[in-house]
């Protein structure tokens, strides 16, 4: 009797020990781990998080770096960021100099990884703080790592300035404010992950053609509505809205600069008033993620309104729990932008 009542403690106990691992993985999966059963990708920030998962649908576990309501300029990685991209299949990152810290974040992971690393701005057709455009030319960039770290650990070792991750911070990196860039990036996002699991193309490309839709009916919106507005300058707190102001013909007048912690000298802050009053802007844009004092200190002296405008940068909580996203913040912009130039 003694022995089989022993016998089936121990059954009880080992019962008891899997329910308990089950919990933990199921805990784990939850809360944005890694989950083995799926494709687990890492994305550096709210756009490349929001494509990813249109397009990576079921198939894909999709854990963003930077949290919500965070300004990605302001953001650095700890160690549980490289944990959890080491452990990943797939990272996906924009590049153009916005992540500033790529270098060292590539050189921080676990040398037995097998992560791929991708940036997903390949193909834009850049824009230089003196309006000048630059094709961005893959071959030329040393980020596509498809690597084992170990034979690659060499390469890991060289300075920012040696390598195509980071340009300089005069070319402008806000491309994804633009629905004609977003399309490009959500073909590069679909890209890598069907390079990275081919097995589930078919997938990808069906939730890709959706998305591709959605992107180019905003697109063919910005165009039509933004075709005949009669003022055509827009003045924004921060850098950041460049690709919209070249895509569909506007200028683009920014207080600070590419940075949004770039502080503006009294004499251009004089400037920008004077030109709002010679060219009639009836508003001035700033950002939910930026500090709007400078935007409303210049409307005051303009005279004119402010209102918001969103880099589509991140999501804030409010706006996460309305369940806003990067579609219905760049539909929002388009209805604050025609507002403005009427």
């Amino acid at each position: 009797m003694k022995k089989k009542l022993l016998l089936v403690l121990l059954a009880v106990m080992l019962v008891l020990s899997a329910c308990g691992n089950n919990d933990k993985k199921d805990s784990k999966s939850n809360s944005g781990s890694n989950d083995s059963a799926l494709l687990n990708v890492v994305t550096s920030f709210y756009p490349i998080y929001y494509m990813t998962k249109q397009i990576g649908g079921e198939q894909v576990n999709v854990v963003n770096l930077i949290a919500t309501g965070v300004e990605p300029h302001d953001w650095t990685p700890k160690s549980k960021d490289l944990l959890t991209a080491s452990d990943a299949d797939l990272l996906l990152y924009h590049g153009v100099g916005l992540e500033t810290w790529i270098d060292n974040f590539v050189n921080g992971l676990e040398k037995d990884s097998g992560v791929v690393i991708k940036q997903v701005s390949d193909g834009i057709k850049l824009i230089d703080s003196d309006e000048e455009e630059h094709e961005h030319d893959a071959e030329d960039e040393a980020h596509d790592h498809d690597h084992d770290h170990d034979a690659e650990s060499d390469d890991h070792d060289h300075d920012a300035e040696d390598d195509g991750h980071n340009h300089s911070h005069d070319i402008d990196p806000h491309t994804w404010v633009s629905p004609k860039s977003a399309r490009i990036i959500a073909a590069n996002i679909k890209d890598s992950l069907i390079e990275v699991d081919p097995d589930n193309k078919s997938v990808y490309e069906s939730n890709y053609e959706v998305l591709e839709q959605k992107l180019k009916a905003i697109d063919e919106q910005y165009e039509q509505q933004l075709a005949n507005v009669p003022l055509r300058t827009i003045v924004v707190s921060h850098q950041s809205f460049g690709y919209v102001a070249r895509d569909y013909n506007l200028e683009q007048i920014a207080i600070m600069g590419l940075s949004p912690s770039a502080e503006p000298r009294a004499q251009d802050i004089k400037n920008i008033s004077n030109l709002v009053k010679d060219r009639g802007v009836k508003v001035i844009f700033f950002e939910e993620l930026v500090s709007d004092k400078l935007a409303k200190m210049l409307a005051s002296e303009a005279k004119v309104e402010t209102n918001v405008i969103y880099s589509l940068e991140g999501l804030t909580t409010k706006q996460e729990q309305a369940e806003e996203d990067y579609l219905t913040l760049m539909e929002r912009n388009l209805q604050n932008l025609v507002e403005a130039l009427q």
